[in-house]
């Protein structure tokens, strides 16, 4: 018999855990993305603010896959899917494939803000990452050169629209900034008329973890002069002022989305299957409804049930969970054994809102404080790729942890956003 080929589209969480996953003999496996790299994510917003360089978050592809012989990688943007020729169309040339799994995760979700996006900071990338840094940076430079009052508070106010994990990590991270780095750094600028405003429609942040986990968030977030603003939804912004639905207006230059997101969908597919988020509807065994050799996992797919009527969390576990499970299910097919179902095993949420901070949600076990931040670092530390990643990782944090100090300060190339 011929090599089955599978063709993996995205090295996210998921499609990376399933072509490590995948070992059998007779699968000959594909991964495509528009990287060369991974991005571990949840530690982003540290390098928005300085406590980590890109780096220590990325890991080059073929060095994951070095020693996996059956699995190929190429660097390409994925155009089209045309299932009845069982064919890709990429920037590199048509790829066909047996089967094929999209594992392309989530991108911004903008709303009704599309028509301004471009002045708003979204957090997805590690080149969003480095823009909120020189941003910052850039505004912080320029406040020096000028005197009026009004203008100093449009520059240096940074605003967070949404109060889900990101937005609660960075605007933590930018108060401890705000309080123990930034004034050493700029001695010459009075701190106290820097405001961090983070703004949620919602009545709680981090709507998705308990109401345990949410109380503290905001407690923490008082604590560290951070201005909370729930029920608030933004209803304009053009690029020195923010309007809420109430009329109520804040001055802020920098304006960081991290409100919402959707799935990253690429053309060819039935839009019957397309549900809320933008998420690609599939079965208990993560296969796209009405497509045999087609499978989704990770943030882009979404099997709806009584528990998760919109499909499971969008979250790192579920897309590692889910390439694990179909990489069995692909060999059992190639064996031409019975697959089995996927059963979501919810590991827990955590957020840190910054030193001694943190909330953690476990199934039976909700906690926050000291230990709980402690618990946040080793469990991002373990899942993090690469040794010298975690050792550099250990470093800075260890460094920061005793002296507040970071690499922040370089502005290595200039954000020029887009008026």
């Amino acid at each position: 018999m011929s090599k089955k080929k599978i063709v993996i589209i995205g090295a996210g969480f998921g499609g990376l855990t399933l072509a490590r996953t995948l070992r059998h003999n007779d699968i000959e496996t594909l991964l495509i993305d528009k990287n060369n790299y991974h991005t571990f994510q949840p530690l982003l917003y540290q390098v928005a603010t300085g406590g980590l360089e890109p780096d220590s978050i990325a890991y080059p592809i073929r060095r994951i896959l070095r020693r996996r012989k059956n699995v190929k990688y190429r660097m390409a943007d994925v155009l089209n899917i045309d299932p009845a020729t069982s064919t890709l169309e990429t920037s590199i040339g048509s790829i066909g494939y047996d089967f094929l799994v999209i594992a392309t995760g989530s991108t911004n979700n903008f709303f009704n803000f599309e028509p301004i996006q471009e002045k708003l900071l979204p957090l997805k990338s590690i080149t969003d990452a480095l823009d909120i840094r020189s941003f910052v940076m850039q505004n912080l430079e320029k406040v020096l050169t000028i005197s009026d009052l009004q203008q100093q508070e449009q520059i240096v106010n940074v605003s967070i629209i949404g109060g889900g994990p990101a937005g609660i990590e960075l605007a933590g991270a930018l108060a401890e900034m705000k309080a123990k780095l930034l004034p050493k750094d700029f001695p010459e600028f009075n701190f106290d008329k820097m405001h961090i405003y983070l703004f949620e429609a919602g009545g709680k942040l981090l709507a998705n973890m308990s109401e345990t986990a949410s109380l503290a968030c905001l407690e923490y977030m008082k604590e560290m002069n951070i201005n909370v603003l729930l029920n608030s939804k933004v209803e304009s912004f053009d690029g020195n002022l923010i309007v809420l639905g109430d009329k109520r207006e804040y001055y802020s230059n920098t304006v960081i989305w991290t409100a919402g997101v959707q799935g990253e969908l690429i053309k060819g597919l039935d839009k019957a299957e397309i549900i809320k988020g933008r998420r690609i509807r599939v079965n208990e065994l993560n296969q796209v409804i009405h497509y045999s050799n087609i499978y989704a996992i990770g943030d882009i797919a979404a099997c709806p049930n009584e528990l998760h009527p919109y499909g499971l969390p969008m979250l790192a576990s579920a897309a590692i969970q889910q390439g694990k499970h179909l990489a069995k299910n692909l060999v059992c097919i190639a064996k031409n054994k019975k697959t089995m179902p996927f059963v979501f095993k919810d590991k827990g949420v955590m957020a840190t809102i910054g030193r001694n901070r943190a909330v953690v949600d476990f199934p039976k076990w909700k906690f926050h404080g000291r230990f709980a931040w402690f618990l946040w670092m080793s469990v991002h530390l373990i899942v993090l790729l690469g040794f010298r990643n975690k050792l550099v990782t250990l470093i800075d944090w260890v460094q920061n942890y005793f002296s507040y100090d970071r690499p922040l300060g370089l502005i290595i190339r200039k954000y020029h956003r887009k008026t």
